[in-house]
């Protein structure tokens, strides 16, 4: 195993929050960690609030914003969808170009998709077919509240399908008061779902780097990555 693939059951769920305190928490056990988001939709990858800048900031890789995110669409589209506005299609053979160059420049890699295993991002290409193409196990992201059993079932359903390896669920965005729903729906889907609950992670306040990793390094179990890296 030379990284994991984070994925989402939807746009929105935190993926990137989860992805970039896990390279933190990662760098800090002295382990050499890149990450690679091929993707972005909507906002320039240099721009200081986007993904690419956090998963960079956190990881403290050396990887330029371009190296990191080799791909980047205007509108806040799924990614194909997004290309087809320019007249781009990107390919899963430009992915993997992309991939092959870095790939070498780290011993881990944290690589992050774009929603959830289903959006597409070209012609007969969805986040499905990248991750099986990498060979990487899965972490799914997933949202706490009433609902959120019925995606996070279909996710991992679809990914077994595909002969994805499921690391694990990481449910995101816990409240103070959750409520019955929120309660309950950690261990059913676990039972459903027969894949480990990573962790269930608090809604925070502020997204500060340090308050990311604390986050992450206190709610996320990084044992079931650190022991395959001798950590």
């Amino acid at each position: 195993m030379n990284g994991v693939f984070v994925t989402g059951t939807d746009t929105g769920v935190g993926k990137t929050i989860i992805s970039s305190g896990m390279a933190a928490v990662l760098k800090e056990k002295g382990i050499d960690v890149g990450v690679f988001k091929p993707m972005l939709s909507g906002m320039a990858r240099e721009d200081p609030e986007s993904d690419t800048s956090l998963l960079k900031q956190l990881s403290k890789t050396p990887l330029s914003h371009e190296e990191i995110t080799p791909f980047q669409f205007a509108e806040p589209l799924a990614p194909y969808v997004a290309g087809l506005q320019e007249g781009r299609n990107v390919q899963l053979a430009d992915v993997l170009r992309h991939w092959n160059i870095i790939r070498e420049k780290h011993d881990f890699f944290i690589v992050e998709g774009a929603g959830g295993v289903s959006v597409p991002l070209g012609p007969d290409f969805l986040v499905s077919h990248l991750i099986s193409a990498l060979e990487l196990p899965l972490v799914i992201v997933a949202r706490p509240n009433l609902g959120t059993i019925n995606h996070t079932f279909l996710t991992v359903q679809y990914a077994k399908q595909m002969g994805l390896e499921v690391a694990g669920i990481v449910i995101n965005g816990m409240g103070d008061s959750p409520d019955l729903a929120e309660k309950t729906n950690p261990s059913m889907i676990e039972e459903m779902c027969q894949v480990p609950i990573l962790g269930i992670t608090p809604t925070l306040e502020e997204l500060t780097p340090e308050n990311i990793k604390q986050m992450v390094k206190e709610h996320v179990k990084m044992n079931a990555f650190t022991t395959k890296l001798g950590v």
